[in-house]
């Protein structure tokens, strides 16, 4: 009789990370930003059909990268949820926050179980407030932790150099053209990036 081969659940979590990281990590990124007329969200995509972002609901922009099929069936899913949550109750109570505690407990779920694969998807949820003070970006990792950004979030690629190169020259009085520009330059390691290389979508 063979004894089963240990690995430790610390190591078993680890090998988990790593596998969605490196999933995600292969994915061109996506950048959102504050400016004055709204949330302005730019993404690196070649493709004019398979898109990256969408809106959720009224005033809640939705951006992913990774898996398409796994991050369209939960774009999807988030759909229906504030479909119901606002039929059922009011349609002021579909919010980011509601819908960024559920991706988590989603994401969080599926990455704690021993027997379903890690998503290899992280998300960026935006929300546009009464004022640009009031704006919300929550940025929900493939293990399902929350983050509250502030002014810019970027996911997938090389998405730490990314977003400190966004902060460091954004400003919430950009327009959209400017962060357009300073995305483009930025999400590419040589030549900035030319229309047809971008999917971009305004909440205003």
């Amino acid at each position: 009789m063979t004894m089963p081969f240990y690995v430790s659940p610390e190591q078993q979590m680890l090998d988990r990370a790593e596998f969605a990281r490196k999933g995600i990590a292969r994915g061109r990124s996506v950048a959102v930003m504050q400016i004055e007329a709204g949330i302005v969200c730019i993404a690196e995509n070649h493709s004019s059909t398979l898109h990256k972002i969408s809106e959720i609901y009224d005033r809640i922009g939705f951006a992913a990268v990774g898996r398409y099929h796994e991050f369209e069936m939960l774009r999807v899913a988030g759909i229906q949820h504030a479909d119901l949550r606002g039929y059922a109750y009011d349609r002021s109570d579909v919010t980011a926050r509601s819908l960024a505690g559920a991706y988590s407990q989603l994401l969080g779920g599926a990455f704690a179980s021993s027997g379903d694969k890690p998503y290899e998807v992280d998300l960026i949820l935006a929300e546009l407030g009464e004022h640009v003070a009031d704006d919300v970006l929550y940025r929900i990792s493939y293990d399902g932790v929350i983050v509250d950004e502030q002014q810019v979030s970027v996911i997938g690629g090389d998405a730490d150099r990314i977003a400190q190169a966004l902060r460091e020259q954004h400003e919430v009085g950009h327009s959209v053209d400017d962060a357009v520009r300073r995305a483009a330059a930025s999400l590419s390691t040589g030549e900035p990036l030319r229309a047809t290389q971008l999917e971009v979508a305004v909440l205003d």
